[in-house]
């Protein structure tokens, strides 16, 4: 990595909310979103409802804004996804008019990078909250040093339930054209997941897939197999990035029932690449479902 000296990071803008973004949802939306991840639950496909993880589509302009207010401009280029967390209140629906804004909660210097605590949320015009989302960002090969401010909730996978057999693996196949179809969908114009050339000059092995149609892919694997395809039942849904995921990969999402409390059932999950000795793309999986 070149040397970037001692960059300053904005403390000032830590809490402070960005600017709202507006966004009107239509069936049509939600039905090429659905497509675009191989979504096969037909609420969704119908655009009768939301796919949980297009809740990232109408924040998705809100989402590095919180990032440029606080880090140094010379280290955007190193920020990457590395957590998303979803917690919903309701599901998102055709007609709704959308208000979404972030800030940046904190920050953590780690040895091989700085972790970064993102919230967002999103609103009606008329305020009701219909989820919150917490972003962990990574900044690649750069240590700020300090610990500032908060972190976001926990969700790591607890490694006692790999002593029981999951209650549902669920085998996904990426199409060749997935980034193709999901860019669009979505809204995210990254060339790494359009262009061989960029991806490869970027220090890639090619185009690889959004890690949030990874994530999409994880969710309706979930949904069909321990919620009765019922998005309404989803009260939160949480993955960590891990490895990259190809066009033409197989996927392989492995769940596990975790304990249930208070009507809400806790499922955790791994999706890992086949074919790879047990490479995961998502690590550190978890879905609350209510009861139905």
């Amino acid at each position: 990595m070149p040397d970037l000296g001692d960059l300053e990071f904005d403390d000032s803008g830590l809490d402070t909310w960005t600017d709202e973004e507006h966004f009107e949802v239509t069936a049509e939306r939600l039905a090429e979103y659905a497509a675009a991840t191989n979504d096969p639950i037909e609420a969704h496909r119908s655009g009768a409802v939301a796919p949980p993880v297009f809740g990232i589509v109408p924040v998705f302009e809100a989402l590095l804004t919180p990032a440029v207010d606080v880090l140094p401009v010379e280290l955007i280029p190193r920020v990457v996804h590395g957590e998303q967390d979803f917690h919903f209140h309701r599901p998102i629906k055709p007609g709704d008019k959308l208000v979404s804004r972030g800030k940046m909660i904190g920050y953590e210097g780690l040895e091989n990078g700085t972790r970064a605590a993102i919230v967002l949320e999103c609103r009606t015009q008329d305020g009701e909250l219909v989820n919150e989302q917490y972003v962990t960002t990574f900044v690649r090969g750069y240590n700020v040093g300090r610990a500032v401010g908060s972190l976001t909730p926990d969700h790591k996978f607890d490694d006692a339930l790999r002593d029981q057999e999951p209650v549902a693996v669920v085998r996904q196949h990426v199409d060749d054209d997935q980034t193709f179809r999901y860019s669009p969908a979505s809204g995210d114009p990254m060339p790494i997941h359009l262009d061989e050339e960029v991806a490869k000059s970027a220090g890639l092995p090619g185009i690889i897939a959004h890690g949030l149609c990874t994530m999409a892919f994880a969710s309706w694997a979930v949904l069909t197999e321990v919620a009765d395809s019922d998005v309404n039942r989803l009260r939160r849904f949480a993955v960590r990035f891990s490895k990259m995921v190809l066009p033409g990969d197989d996927l392989e999402t492995r769940i596990w029932r975790k304990a249930t409390s208070d009507g809400i059932t806790t499922y955790m999950f791994e999706t890992t690449r086949v074919g790879t000795d047990g490479q995961k793309a998502i690590t550190d999986g978890l879905a609350e479902i209510s009861e139905g």
